[in-house]
């Protein structure tokens, strides 16, 4: 006998809200939950893994603003 994985609706609620306050598009969201109902643990992680590069590298280039508002601040202050 095969046992469909369900997610209690808290649970799938509890979620989507992780995801959104993540920053997840509703697309990325609504894949993550079909690959949830599918059991494909790994297009999950893939997912998360792509949106997580994204974040990292938008933080990169905010850093790079920072460092070029610094110098001038370290300029300007000599």
């Amino acid at each position: 006998m095969r046992y469909e994985v369900m997610m209690i609706p808290d649970y799938r609620d509890a979620i989507v809200q992780n995801l959104k306050d993540a920053g997840c598009s509703a697309g990325i969201i609504e894949n993550f939950l079909r690959y949830f109902d599918e059991n494909q643990k790994e297009k999950q992680l893939e997912l998360l893994e792509i949106h997580r590069n994204q974040l990292l590298t938008q933080i990169h280039k905010e850093e790079k603003k920072i460092s070029c508002l610094d110098y001038l601040i370290y300029q300007i202050k000599k």
